[in-house]
């Protein structure tokens, strides 16, 4: 489109002329990023991201007629670019941004028109992303296209986009992570399972709680990147798809052997001690970190909880969330596995880690899942 090589172009579909307005505002005054075309429909999306071949976009997830979800197939059918769906905060909403990311759309943002979501940072996630999935649009569509649709990625792997005037910098791969033999003893000498992720998340978490049997002999916690309304239909999905049970975390809910608990979105999860069991304590966020809930938070809990029996997983996603978290679940003497760079929608996270020299084992998102069986010492039987 542009004759700058480094310039992302970018096509919004949304029935609303405010919303389209409220994202190209957020946009335009990015020198690396173009809005060349808005679209108020499904249908007009579908053909100006034809015409147009963006490198990336946006798609309301409800409009009416076609609606985003619709519009989303229609695209990645047709080996269109990574869409990222801007979702409306409601159990609806919800649930149809965690079913356009199931079928290939790469991540959402929240509208960006409620009390609720705070502009500046939707404005700065937007922004990112648009770099991340966008930079690399042609490239998807290259390899998309030299594949049959069947046997074609539906996201595409990526590292976390440099910013700016370091575009070009080549990044140097982690170090390898240090030998360390499986810890012995009953359940691998774990007692919990610290889980972190963020973009690409919903995906992966979906690759790994349902091959978990139902006698996974510890609880697990996960934290996942997400704004409020949207933690709870993802810890119901990944529930009917599991054997384990994955639930929303409760303030004052009991960690259990077999239950997976979801940090709750806009609040900071703690593990406390009560009545001689571990329970969940939800807090407001009183440090202003950059993700509500955090990883880091999270996983320092577990490590202060559970010293040497903590066991902490880092998956895709942007930024260093978790680094400091998995620190103390290493200083305490636990074990951390990262994502590979092939698996990872972004290598973000996991790289972070892995530069750190905080993971003793590097898998596979596919792998994951027998890790875990593996390092607790309970037989691995997918379904």
């Amino acid at each position: 489109m542009s004759a700058n090589p480094r310039t992302i172009t970018f096509v919004i579909t949304d029935d609303s002329a405010f919303m389209r307005r409220a994202i190209q505002k957020m946009l335009e005054k990015e020198s690396d990023i173009q809005v060349v075309g808005t679209a108020a429909s499904g249908e007009e999306g579908i053909e100006m991201i034809e015409r147009l071949k963006p490198d990336v976009c946006t798609m309301d997830v409800e409009m009416p007629g076609m609606g985003g979800l619709e519009a989303a197939r229609t695209v990645l059918a047709r080996r269109g670019p990574p869409i990222i769906m801007v979702s409306a905060l409601t159990r609806e909403g919800a649930e149809t941004t965690l079913r356009a990311l199931e079928i290939g759309a790469v991540d959402f943002i929240p509208k960006p028109d409620s009390a609720l979501i705070d502009i500046v940072n939707v404005q700065r996630e937007l922004v990112e992303k648009v770099r991340l999935f966008g930079s690399r649009g042609a490239y998807l569509r290259a390899m998309q296209g030299q594949r049959p649709a069947s046997e074609r990625p539906t996201i595409e792997r990526v590292a976390e986009p440099p910013r700016a005037s370091a575009a070009r910098a080549v990044v140097p791969p982690p170090p390898p992570p240090v030998a360390r033999p499986r810890p012995s003893g009953r359940a691998g000498g774990f007692a919990c399972v610290a889980i972190g992720t963020s973009t690409g998340g919903p995906v992966a978490l979906s690759q790994i709680l349902p091959k978990l049997p139902a006698d996974f002999p510890i609880p697990i916690v996960v934290v996942q990147h997400m704004p409020p309304g949207f933690t709870r239909p993802l810890a119901e999905r990944l529930d009917a798809a599991s054997k384990i049970h994955v639930v929303e975390g409760v303030d004052g809910m009991p960690l259990a052997p077999g239950t997976a608990i979801v940090a709750p979105a806009g609040k900071q999860l703690r593990l406390t001690k009560s009545l001689g069991s571990v329970v969940v304590a939800l807090a407001d966020d009183a440090s202003r970190a950059l993700h509500v809930p955090s990883v880091d938070v999270m996983a320092a809990s577990v490590g202060e909880t559970y010293g040497s029996g903590s066991l902490g997983v880092i998956l895709t996603g942007m930024g260093h969330d978790g680094v400091e978290g998995l620190r103390v679940i290493k200083e305490r003497g636990g074990y951390v596995v990262g994502q590979d760079e092939a698996s990872a929608v972004v290598y973000g996270m996991p790289r972070a880690a892995a530069v750190a020299g905080l993971v003793d084992r590097v898998v596979a998102l596919d792998a994951v899942g027998r890790t875990l069986c593996e390092l607790t010492g309970t037989a691995f039987a997918p379904a």
